[in-house]
């Protein structure tokens, strides 16, 4: 029932790295932009390898990466370079939205870019890489341990055997849409160009002991013919540079370098990254890199003839350019990007100064919470439950913070939700039982309007839709 009728009524396992030794209105609808003058304060901590801990102090985050300190006024940061982030109820969310705008991006670009969905592992034992990654059954290991009788040299022959035949763990997304090419040609009829694209978890290693490093990575692969490469390098970094910057505050701490000879050590013959500007220094979100078709050839052992694609009146094995992202490091640009520390003045003249998560309106894990003022406690959370359900089914993320027993005043409700990044926060009150209006706040504007409750869903659908298409 909508809100308004009721107003009106596995085995153990290890991992071995293979070749390793053993004040505007509401209803402007505009986006929002930071202002001229932005005040908020950073600490690095040491930058060491931690994993995340179940006790997840604060409903953001990917632990222990960022937290929000209640006490100090800094933004703490503790994060292994973009990998081995867990994540809590918001930071999922987040992350889901940003892989879902890079998806909706690479995908709707053009027409001649598909998805793909490659396997975590391989068995294939043919293709040895730098830096591969084998699973191996524990158990087997104790076996040939325990087998006392074998001399080194047998050991190590089983050793490695056991390696050569676990599973190899993927430790990027290029090799799977390498190995999709040939089976994705009939789908464009042997025509250039085209790209495969592809998100999900990889394994790298981590440099010390102990499990690998994991990444959630973003890859397209594109194929094109060999003397439109350089454009086309070109256009996907002008590309990603304009998405990362679209759902910015600050869009100049997003830049574009070319990647010098000595970085690319072979790999490729030219590269670009798209870098964020952290407190530390600059670290790329994305790499692109014109890979020629000497990967191609080696994954297909050199069957050219297969390979070929019609580029005008000609047959050409095409070049590939890969476009790899790492989400993590993306998500922390986001937060690091969004952060505000705002000052302004209380009831009683005194300074004081709020932190604000303004991420974008489409990133924003929780574009609503809904609480409850004064007033007959069964009747409100009723009310409270049937919009939450609106929401919900006209797709608009809600919070229920009217579930909240503990008493609360309004201003530190305005305090959380701003830290979480919540766009609104809608209150019910007496006067929404009596008259169906009810108090709506922004956080951008920290402005209070009254609205009435039919019309609360058609607002934030609008604002939602306005601030995705600008």
């Amino acid at each position: 029932m909508a809100a308004t009728d009721r107003l009106a009524s596995a085995p153990p396992t290890r991992w071995v790295r293979s070749g390793a030794r053993t004040s505007r209105p509401l209803h402007s609808l505009e986006p929002h932009r930071r202002p001229p003058q932005m005040a908020w304060v950073a600490r690095r901590s040491p930058l060491t390898h931690r994993r995340s801990s179940p006790n997840n102090p604060h409903p953001w985050y990917p632990t222990p990466c960022l937290h929000l300190s209640h006490t100090s006024g800094q933004l703490h940061i503790d994060f292994q370079r973009g990998t081995n982030c867990g994540y809590g109820p918001l930071g999922m969310e987040l992350r889901k939205n940003i892989l879902e705008q890079w998806w909706n991006s690479v995908i709707g670009s053009r027409a001649e870019v598909f998805g793909i969905s490659t396997l975590h592992t391989s068995k294939d034992r043919t293709t040895e890489r730098d830096g591969q990654l084998r699973v191996v059954d524990t158990e087997n290991l104790r076996q040939i341990f325990s087998q006392r009788e074998l001399s080194k040299d047998q050991l190590i022959q089983k050793l490695q055997l056991l390696i050569q035949n676990g599973a190899s763990v993927r430790t990027g997304l290029l090799q799977g849409a390498l190995e999709q090419y040939v089976s994705s040609l009939e789908l464009v009829n042997r025509k250039l160009p085209f790209g495969l694209a592809e998100t999900g978890l990889c394994f790298q290693p981590s440099g010390g002991p102990g499990s690998p490093d994991e990444v959630t990575q973003s890859s397209l692969v594109w194929f094109c013919s060999p003397r439109t490469s350089s454009q086309w390098l070109d256009y996907w970094a002008r590309h990603r540079l304009q998405w990362w910057r679209k759902f910015a505050l600050g869009p100049s701490d997003f830049s574009c370098s070319d990647i010098t000879e000595e970085e690319l050590a072979g790999r490729a013959s030219r590269g670009v990254k798209i870098v964020y500007n952290f407190p530390w220094g600059p670290e790329a979100l994305e790499t692109l890199l014109s890979r020629g078709d000497a990967e191609l050839l080696q994954t297909h052992k050199g069957a050219r003839n297969k390979l070929q694609c019609r580029d005008g009146r000609k047959s050409v094995v095409p070049y590939a350019i890969s476009v790899t992202g790492n989400i993590e490091r993306g998500l922390l640009a986001y937060l690091y990007n969004s952060l505000q520390q705002v000052k302004k003045v209380d009831s009683k003249q005194r300074l004081q100064q709020r932190k604000v998560l303004k991420l974008h309106p489409i990133l924003s894990p929780v574009k609503v919470a809904l609480d409850m003022g004064r007033g007959a406690t069964v009747e409100l959370r009723l009310v409270c439950e049937s919009l939450l359900q609106e929401f919900l089914e006209g797709g608009v993320s809600a919070w229920p913070g009217y579930l909240e027993t503990m008493p609360t005043s309004m201003e530190q409700l305005n305090t959380k939700y701003d830290e979480m990044g919540v766009l609104f926060t809608v209150v019910i009150s007496d006067n929404t039982l009596e008259s169906g209006l009810l108090q709506v706040r922004s956080r951008d504007t920290t402005i209070n309007e009254t609205m009435h409750i039919s019309e609360v869903k058609n607002f934030l659908a609008r604002y939602i839709y306005a601030a995705q298409n600008i």
